[in-house]
């Protein structure tokens, strides 16, 4: 679980960090503590991460979600949301994750896993009880983001996308934009220099539509319970595990603090597997040590004792922890303006930081063909290694820890809320949270057999076409070098005593490598015009525009995520595969492969030849039947057969009538129903459109793909 698990640890064991607050009551101006009032500064401006808070945003849980949701009740919740935020002086700006985020590719393809097998869970409960399932398995629709997206336009709340780095960006954006507060559930952000963090699973609306509450996360309270000033809260967050620093490097570092007399010493053996101590173990442990560094500044040192029992592979993991320090420092700096609420005496008063000294933090070796997986945000690109080494001893604005009893919350203390506690409804726990250690051998074995397959064939048509197929050097797709340097250094075969040795520090699957996703390379994307990249950046921050288009554009790759079906039915294909026609013609669309296919074709005549076509490939991360998500698939764009779609330059920004005319036909040819029948008005409505087109390419596709198997 690493850092994440850091979020559900303040809950359960900091109760006195998690507070009850009425938010409206926080934008009439009230003072904290004394009751008095003060007339309001302007409106109380809150950033809210939608990634955190879709199930919130959806409008809670129901029982026909299953189904597809309702839509009409989710459209009714966010209606009451606005017009309360409206009438409560309250000013909201959503933030949704339209990141492709490479780098933490390994904890989606964790996540997946889990979704996957909770997905099962739900069919198979629906079948065998036919009652609605439990609440713990909810599994958000796939475009549930995507509608919420749209509603929230619709009632005029304030919305954006991330492009690079999705937790940069929302720090980044809550840092200079000067929001008074953060509405999210994510341990980054709890670990960050945020102003005031509120929580995203405890938000709630009254019936009448009347009372907004939620709960404040003060972590001076939850510096006090650990014992460790939020100063050291950067090298905090880079040793309990992260997606640069995955827990497992840190697994052998987390045993040895606990030593041999701990009560779960016993759990290091288990079939020569890698086993990770609980999580809030793990998190009193390394505060303990983190409390006990004499100088924090000098990373090199720290590195060391961490990774001193590392035999290979150990220069990799010190570079990465030192990665993670750049990256969590980057996350915490204060703000240059900082929001102003209510704050109480105490947090005026700064206490003393030591001197800043020299980090060493060198910059990570790029090697050719190599895609890291821990790429530099472009929100944080300018940030330079001297601001990292001036920063880190005092840029967290949470100063020293107050004393106990001299800090005030920002909440009204003769609140009548009661404070949300992990065991209610609305604090069940994510999915995310279960997200399994190790990868399961089935999954590895779906990984090496239907993938692989689907990749050979590939290669040999690429071959055919004078394309190279290759695998980056020391490339397993965004994983760590460890089984490039042979043996892993927290295995037991790494250690004297062999496997079966009792002075093995942790046992682990020998061919486990420490990311378990392999990624391969793809020939390289056509050129895209200027004023489209542009056009489609601006859409994307502004969230005007499905944030797979501007990947493909941009990378050539997407993420989809694991829907609610039936595995065991082998007649109907999966989602993925049910619409991954409709997606081939939208990859075609976006590259203006007709058009470039016609050029082709006018200068093999010219030339007296056959035309040389260029093959445009994609990767789709996915896990559906019979495919894990550990490796992507890649799928080729396909141009129209019946017309030559213009290219995307002038399908987007074309003024005319017909451009308009060619924009309908495009999105009617993509849905394979560009017929006259359906290009007419008259015969199909516009409001039924979409329905008709849906249907209709459902119906082909489903045709199509039981001809296929049937063959």
């Amino acid at each position: 679980m690493g850092v994440q698990g850091f979020q559900e640890y303040i809950e359960k064991h900091c109760p006195a960090a998690v507070v009850p607050v009425e938010l409206q009551r926080l934008a009439r101006g009230s003072m904290v503590g004394g009751g008095r009032q003060r007339p309001p500064q302007g409106p109380l401006r809150l950033l809210v991460d939608a990634e955190n808070c879709l199930h919130r945003l959806y409008g809670g849980f129901y029982n026909d979600w299953v189904s597809g949701g309702q839509w009409n009740h989710m459209l009714g919740y966010l209606a009451a949301l606005s017009k309360a935020c409206f009438n409560g002086n309250i000013e909201l700006l959503v933030c949704f994750n339209g990141a492709l985020e490479k780098g933490r590719l390994h904890e989606w393809v964790k996540r997946q896993v889990n979704e996957r097998q909770t997905a099962q869970q739900i069919i198979s409960h629906v079948q065998n009880k036919g009652t609605p399932p439990p609440k713990v398995w909810f599994l958000p629709p796939v475009c549930m983001a995507h509608c919420i997206r749209l509603a929230l336009l619709r009632f005029r709340v304030g919305i954006v996308q991330s492009v690079e780095d999705h937790h940069l960006e929302v720090i980044a954006l809550c840092r200079e934009r000067g929001f008074h507060g953060l509405v999210a559930y994510d341990s980054d952000y709890a670990l960050s220099n945020v102003p005031y963090y509120f929580s995203a699973h405890a938000l709630k609306l009254s019936r009448n539509g009347k009372s907004l509450t939620t709960s404040q996360y003060l972590m001076h309270g939850v510096a006090r319970q650990l014992d460790l000033s939020p100063n050291r809260f950067i090298i905090f967050a880079s040793l309990l595990g992260n997606h640069i620093l995955p827990d497992e490097d840190l697994a052998a570092f987390h045993w040895s603090l606990l030593g041999p007399e701990h009560p779960l010493a016993s759990l290091k053996v288990r079939a020569h597997q890698l086993v990770l101590p609980p999580c809030d173990v793990v998190i009193k442990a390394v505060a303990d040590y983190v409390r006990n560094i004499p100088d924090i500044t000098n990373l090199e040192a720290i590195a060391k004792d961490i990774f001193k029992h590392s035999q290979s592979c150990t220069n990799d993991k010190i570079m990465r922890f030192k990665k993670a320090v750049e990256y969590y420092s980057a996350a915490s700096k204060p703000p240059h303006f900082p929001p102003q609420l209510v704050r109480s005496k105490h947090e005026d008063v700064c206490a003393a930081v030591p001197s800043p000294k020299t980090l060493d933090i060198p910059q990570l070796p790029v090697k050719p063909g190599v895609q890291h997986s821990y790429p530099e945000p472009r929100a944080e690109r300018s940030l330079s290694v001297d601001s990292v080494e001036k920063s880190l001893p005092e840029q967290n604005s949470f100063s020293d820890i107050p004393h106990e009893g001299k800090h005030t919350p920002l909440y009204e203390r003769s609140s009548p809320i009661n404070p949300g506690r992990a065991g209610s409804p609305d604090h069940t726990e994510a999915a995310f949270f279960n997200a399994s250690s190790t990868s399961s051998s089935s999954e590895n074995e779906e990984s090496s057999g239907t993938t692989a397959n689907h990749v050979n064939d590939l290669k040999e048509g690429w071959q055919k076409n004078g394309h190279s197929y290759n695998t980056p050097e020391g490339h397993l797709g965004d994983q760590s070098n460890a089984d490039l340097c042979g043996t892993s250094a927290d295995s037991p075969g790494s250690q004297a005593g062999g496997l079966h040795s009792l002075n093995a520090q942790i046992p682990s699957l020998l061919s486990m490598p420490t990311r378990n996703h392999m990624d391969i390379t793809i020939p390289p994307l056509p050129a895209v015009a200027p004023e489209v990249l542009r056009v489609a950046e601006h859409r994307h921050r502004k969230g005007l525009m499905y944030p797979y288009i501007y990947h493909v554009l941009t990378k050539g790759e997407i993420k989809l995520s694991v829907t609610i079906e039936d595995e065991a039915n082998k007649d109907l294909p999966s989602a993925v595969q049910l619409f991954r026609p409709i997606r081939q013609y939208v990859y075609g669309v976006l590259f203006s492969l007709a058009e470039a296919r016609k050029k082709a074709e006018r200068l093999a005549m010219r030339k007296n030849c056959l035309p040389e076509y260029t093959h445009i490939m994609v990767k789709e991360w996915a896990a559906y039947k019979g495919k894990s998500p550990h490796t992507p698939e890649l799928v080729e764009a396909l141009p129209f057969r019946e017309w030559t779609c213009p290219n995307l330059k002038k399908l987007w920004l074309g003024k005319a009538v017909e451009d308009k005319n060619r924009r309908m036909r495009a999105f009617l040819a993509c849905m394979r129903s560009d017929t006259p029948a359906m290009l007419n008005p008259a015969h199909v409505p516009t409001p039924l459109l979409v329905l008709c087109c849906v249907l209709r390419s459902t119906t082909w596709t489903q045709e199509e793909s039981s001809w296929l198997l049937c063959s």
